[in-house]
């Protein structure tokens, strides 16, 4: 039996998990608290720490250690690339550790798959679809200034994921449809998936896009400027207006979508308005990519936490489902993307990228 050991770091937890060929046989998310973190100057700082734990919590569960053939961390914000998978070597570990595009906890997914190499000498190290993937056509990147170029920043793993598996269910090939995938949680993006590439995509690192629980989503650019040199305002604190004290945190102060939920069934018209205007640009994002895809959709996906609330989905639905059929997959499973996809490279399926 072949296993493959998937590490999925977030900012206050690093989830492992361990997978063979049908299903998940081991789980443990590892919480660390802010005082745990608080000593450490930055995320890279934190790798030793973090490995520590998981060879703590590995050793509760008995396996031989040749059994495990792959090591697979979540990506980080490393150079741009297309989809795929990427052998962790010294290019990709320099990346890791002075990252190009800014410090991210999926950082260290790489770092530890490649410092546990030690401990399972059989297997291989490899990270997947990190959040910088890029497939965009040309003309998607054009801003309409020539200082600024759109990027591509979105949820690949598990919009590709959700894809893949949509197209299967349908005895199909992800690579022979055309795609809309809306990844709705803390951050939202929507993609347009033509024939198995994310050819547009907003920003959502940024904040580019539709309002979600904590960022503000696409604000009106001339007030936006404005507020940046009107001096209430430090460069810091724009950015936090943008992401992590926007959106809901902003109206409501918390980034509870149920509990925004709850409030607008309970006649909160505050909260109603402001939740319909998520799904509503939700949807207007999903009829953009519609003319991207030039009106050749062959199914619309819904996925992320945000997809288990009914108002929300079935607001979308209603505004979108003339473009083509609507399916929703709530919740995310990064784990089992990230394992599934180092049994693709183990079985030489997956298309590997060689990162320089």
């Amino acid at each position: 039996m072949k296993f493959v050991l998937a590490i999925n770091p977030g900012s206050t937890s690093t989830k492992i998990a361990i997978f063979d060929e049908v299903k998940q046989v081991y789980v443990k998310n590892i919480k660390h608290s802010n005082d745990e973190l608080a000593p450490f100057k930055g995320i890279s700082a934190q790798l030793n720490f973090r490995l520590e734990l998981i060879r703590r919590e590995l050793q509760h569960f008995d396996l031989p250690l040749d059994r495990i053939l792959a090591i697979v961390g979540r990506g980080g914000l490393i150079k741009p690339v297309p989809s795929g998978v990427i052998e962790v070597n010294d290019a990709l570990r320099r990346d890791l550790l002075n990252p190009p595009l800014g410090e991210h906890a999926s950082n260290l997914g790489g770092l530890i798959a490649h410092e546990l190499l030690t401990d399972f000498p059989a297997a291989r190290a490899f990270i997947v679809d990190p959040v910088v993937v890029d497939e965009m056509d040309d003309v998607a990147r054009v801003s309409g200034h020539p200082l600024f170029q759109r990027k591509s920043i979105f949820h690949p793993l598990n919009q590709k994921a959700v894809a893949r598996m949509h197209a299967q269910t349908y005895n199909s090939e992800y690579e022979s449809m055309n795609l809309i995938v809306a990844h709705m949680g803390g951050g939202i993006t929507v993609g347009a998936h033509r024939k198995g590439r994310v050819i547009d995509v907003n920003n959502g690192l940024d904040g580019e896009g539709p309002i979600t629980p904590e960022r503000s989503g696409s604000l009106p650019c001339g007030d936006l400027v404005k507020m940046c040199f009107s001096g209430q305002y430090s460069k810091e604190e724009m950015l936090n207006m943008l992401k992590g004290q926007g959106g809901f945190v902003a109206y409501f102060g918390t980034n509870n979508a149920y509990q925004v939920e709850k409030d607008a069934e309970a006649g909160d018209e505050k909260a109603r308005l402001i939740q319909q205007a998520l799904s509503y640009q939700v949807a207007k994002l999903i009829g953009a990519m519609g003319t991207v895809l030039k009106g050749e959709v062959d199914a619309i996906l819904l996925t992320g936490g945000l997809a288990f609330g009914a108002p929300i989905v079935d607001d979308i639905k209603e505004r979108t489902s003339h473009i083509a059929p609507v399916f929703v997959y709530p919740g995310e499973d990064e784990m089992r993307a990230l394992a599934s996809n180092g049994f693709r490279a183990l079985a030489g399926k997956a298309a590997m990228i060689d990162y320089q």
